[in-house]
């Protein structure tokens, strides 16, 4: 992580565009924040977008902006996120989810630095830095098709890539006791420390859910503690079951057999529901379908609903 950290404050130096890579839960979002903040854009606008679960139109509609009457439902002129973000950082998350028609216009602006609206002709100049992050790999998605190549190498100019949380377990006690000390402060409990045996917990659970999850479990232990310290039995019952993490561990990975298992599981759980198994594995429909291809579940020509 001091590794990371110093990438972070020799990137921001320079105006390159930077992918960030890690699994859920692992803090993106906030080292694109990092990287804006230390920059000279910091005084500009850091707008981030969520790139997963949206359509083509709504997708180059929110980055591009739309022009009165350019689709059924444009009823005004609309500034998109590149305009809104001008002489700052566009952060777009998840961007291997993004269509292939909108991975052709996303091109276009890094290389030429202008957008067109829809329902326009006439490009419109920006200045804005981008910064892109996504929890799987893009350059196997390159070889199956759905990602750009040309695309991958303008956004991977520079790369941080975020290790998750099972393999960094020392920086497991600072962030609990930190997020213990902020929800504790949010909540008025007067709560003062993590018992040794809550801390074991804390430090062999596998953490699926990396940072994201640690910070709602201390969160779950604060609502529930009746005391000054935060105990085992505070604790949500998953990490409270210390046999379940080999389980954990084996679900998490997302290669082969056991990806397959991760998903069939998850779609007994939801009945049969996609919608919902994508639900609970945290992931959006698009990536959701496109593992069921990987995994041989799906046909990649089969229509999905």
């Amino acid at each position: 992580m001091l590794d990371v950290y110093q990438l972070v404050r020799d990137v921001a130096r320079v105006d390159s565009t930077v992918l960030i890579e890690g699994e859920t839960g692992t803090g993106k979002e906030l080292i694109a924040r990092a990287l804006h903040y230390a920059s000279g854009r910091k005084d500009r606008p850091f707008i981030a977008a969520n790139c997963a679960g949206l359509t083509d139109s709504l997708l180059g509609s929110q980055l591009f902006g739309h022009k009165r009457g350019a689709f059924t439902g444009a009823i005004e002129d609309h500034r998109g996120l590149f305009e809104t973000a001008e002489g700052g950082t566009l952060f777009l998350d998840e961007i291997g989810d993004v269509p292939q028609s909108v991975q052709t216009s996303l091109l276009r602006v890094l290389q030429e630095k202008e957008i067109t609206r829809l329902g326009e002709t006439k490009p419109r100049k920006v200045n804005v830095r981008v910064l892109a992050a996504t929890h799987h790999n893009l350059s196997e998605d390159v070889i199956r098709g759905t990602f750009r190549a040309d695309l991958l190498y303008r956004i991977r100019v520079a790369r941080i890539h975020l290790p998750p949380l099972r393999d960094r377990r020392d920086d497991i006690p600072l962030l609990a006791r930190t997020f213990l000390s902020q929800v504790a402060a949010t909540t008025g409990k007067a709560i003062e420390g993590i018992s040794a045996e809550s801390l074991q917990l804390l430090m062999t659970y596998s953490w699926p859910g990396n940072v994201r999850e640690l910070k709602s479990a201390i969160e779950f232990g604060v609502i529930s503690c009746p005391g000054p310290t935060l105990r085992p039995s505070d604790l949500p019952p998953e990490i409270r079951r210390p046999h379940d993490n080999h389980r954990h561990d084996a679900l998490h990975d997302e290669s082969g057999q056991d990806l397959r298992i991760r998903i069939t599981q998850a779609l007994q759980q939801a009945g049969g529901n996609r919608s919902e198994a994508a639900k609970l594995l945290r992931m959006s429909r698009a990536t959701f379908y496109r593992r069921l291809v990987d995994i041989k579940l799906e046909s990649p020509d089969k229509p999905t609903r």
